[in-house]
């Protein structure tokens, strides 16, 4: 599906970015802007500030910053279409798409309004479970008993299923109403329509929520022993437990505030976690961590720690996991694995420990390349040649599941070393058999020359050091590369990138003027719907863009030639060009942001904080780029 780019600026144009931030975001006037504290990060003096003439928000704390699309998709955690679709639904707007027939506009717009009917039938199954736990002392004794207390039950809208078979016939007059099966809150038996009866009964009831806190299902715990003890929804329209994860929407500040995600097993770990001191805690909904699940805590946090009971069964749960995580583990990510003792779940284990003890061993959890190779080396005796070669043949699916980076590269060093082999033969065993020897990069890759902000003509590569220039064009003079330029071949020729960089990095390109602003974003909205594409894929989806054009021009070397896209996207020091010429961008943002904050001195008493800290700033990140430059 292809959302016209004319229709996200005319959305973008009538969207209030101050109401839509405000929804969530105390707000006060503050001279021309509004400020407020970060909802991104933990703060106590206002830093967030929302421009009602530019229609963006920045934070001069973390340096989180964007437009209304933007403040969705961070904050809920939306992919960009889904973002585009809710901010259209606020004003009233239908979505046009470029590449869909007036069926098939007609069907998603039927499946749009249908999950939001089933949402609407599952929020007031939800309010009236709420309303059976006040009545229910039983199910307030177990709680209790928990140690789950009132205002966390309210946080997290638990409520209970009375043991009655039809008790939902009192809150849906119409019980033989279609939505109450195909919500999965009613089961129609194989006699036929007389054979009705509610699916939750005699449980705790713990709504499950979207990252827009719409409710899409339930989780059901008994009180006692009885089998099976936890009963979900089951799939529908707007539920499926292999992409959805329960406390996530209750989680997304702790997230951020925390600094990392734990992912548990069950409801009552998620809501004992948040009545202990750690609301980051999410679970996974009895299946194992899926790719979508990680994705989705990688919208909100760089850091996850799976928690597992230390017998076997916790084993081969955080061995599925890991298969989930390989392919997020990037350079910037952290991953990791916590075993508790057999006899402890994280309640038990804090309750005993306490939470600092607690806090501790998830400090102390195992890094996933540790335990990628704890995996891969069960049962292989690396005493002899046998058990290695069974070693490396188990390590190469997960570590060819990584993604390209330092930490992939490290890991190949140590996985040689465990075969006995050096890295070199270990890259060539793994190699496909038919793989001829790469040919030298023809001239069209060359790195081309460039110009900086400033007009001086720099060298390519990176920044600030002398490489050889490309070859003269021979079709005439070629104009040079500016920092946008070069950062949009090198994402264009390595699309997956784009996913390491931070948010601030995707707001700062997003935001560049005109077509490059423009490009970026698509890029991103490609990237969200499609995952990562070669240059030929992205080639065709750019056809009658307005920023085709721009693309064109950086993908095409001085020769006139088309850049070799996969040359460029493997070379050495492709990975270490972006992160360079960003740094000098960041630089130049950050510069321009500290003239801001003086121009704003007089009226705003938080304007010369603000200012320190971006000076700050300024200074790491120039000692990085001068400590880059004398490395080479």
């Amino acid at each position: 599906m292809t959302i016209p780019p004319s229709f996200i600026q005319e959305l973008i144009a009538r969207a209030d970015v101050v109401e839509i931030v405000g929804r969530y975001v105390q707000l006060k006037k503050a001279g021309a802007n509004f400020m407020g504290l970060c909802p991104f990060h933990g703060e106590k003096s206002p830093s967030f500030s929302v421009s009602p003439t530019k229609q963006f928000y920045h934070c001069f704390g973390c340096g989180v910053h964007g437009n209304a699309i933007g403040f969705l998709m961070e904050h809920a955690g939306m992919g960009f279409v889904e973002a585009v679709h809710d901010l259209a639904g606020q004003y009233g707007l239908q979505v046009p798409e470029d590449d869909a027939s007036p069926e098939e506009r007609a069907r998603a717009a039927g499946q749009r309004q249908k999950q939001a009917t089933l949402s609407e039938v599952l929020e007031k199954a939800g309010e009236a479970y709420r309303k059976q736990l006040r009545q229910s002392a039983t199910a307030v004794d177990y709680l209790k008993g928990r140690g789950v207390s009132g205002e966390v039950a309210r946080q997290y809208g638990i409520g209970y299923a009375p043991p009655g078979w039809r008790t939902l016939a009192s809150v849906f007059p119409e019980y033989d109403d279609p939505l109450l099966a195909e919500s999965g809150l009613v089961i129609v038996g194989e006699d036929g329509e007389d054979k009705r009866y509610d699916r939750f009964r005699d449980r705790v009831m713990f709504p499950i929520r979207n990252v827009k806190g719409e409710c899409i299902g339930f989780g059901g715990r008994v009180l006692g022993d009885e089998k099976p003890k936890y009963l979900n929804s089951p799939e529908t329209p707007v539920f499926s437990k292999g992409r959805e994860l329960y406390g996530l929407f209750e989680a997304r500040a702790a997230l951020r505030d925390m600094g990392y995600a734990l992912v548990t097993e069950g409801y009552m770990d998620v809501v004992a976690l948040a009545q202990l001191g750690f609301p980051n805690a999410v679970a996974t909904l009895g299946t194992a961590c899926t790719p979508e699940h990680m994705q989705k805590l990688f919208r909100f946090t760089d850091a996850v720690v799976f928690s597992f009971d230390g017998d076997a069964a916790g084993r081969r749960a955080a061995r599925k996991a890991l298969d989930g995580a390989l392919p997020f583990a990037s350079d910037v990510r952290s991953v990791k694995f916590l075993f508790l003792p057999a006899e402890h779940d994280p309640d038990s284990f804090i309750r005993e420990f306490g939470a600092d003890a607690f806090a501790r061993f998830v400090s102390e959890a195992t890094p996933l390349s540790r335990f990628m190779l704890e995996a891969a080396r069960e049962g292989c005796d690396l005493g002899s040649a046998e058990g290695r070669a069974h070693l490396a043949s188990n390590v190469r699916p997960l570590w060819g599941a990584l993604p390209d980076g330092a930490l992939k590269r490290q890991l190949l060093e140590d996985i040689a070393g465990l075969v006995q082999l050096s890295a070199q033969a270990l890259t060539e065993l793994w190699a496909p058999p038919a793989a001829a020897p790469r040919s030298a990069a023809p001239p069209s890759a060359a790195p081309q020359r460039y110009q900086n902000d400033s007009g001086r003509r720099s060298p390519g590569g990176r920044y600030g050091q002398e490489r050889p220039s490309a070859p003269p064009a021979p079709r005439g003079r070629v104009l040079p590369l500016g920092r946008p330029d070069v950062a949009a071949r090198l994402l264009l020729s390595n699309m997956a990138e784009w996913e390491t960089l931070s948010h601030e990095l995707h707001g700062l390109l997003c935001d560049l003027p005109g077509a490059h602003g423009q490009l970026f974003a698509w890029l991103d909205s490609q990237l969200h719907e499609h995952g990562a594409q070669p240059w030929a894929a992205l080639r065709e989806g750019l056809r009658g863009l307005p920023f085709e054009t721009l693309a064109e021009r950086v993908m095409t070397g001085p020769d006139g030639a088309p850049v070799d896209a996969g040359a460029d996207a493997q070379a050495a020091d492709a990975v270490a060009e972006l992160r360079n010429v960003l740094d000098y961008m960041l630089d130049d943002h950050l510069k321009a942001q500290e003239s801001e904050a003086i121009a704003a001195a007089g009226s705003d008493p938080h304007a010369i904080e603000r200012y320190r800290a971006l000076q700050t700033r300024r200074r790491e990140l120039q000692m990085r780029l001068r400590a880059g430059r004398n490395s080479t």
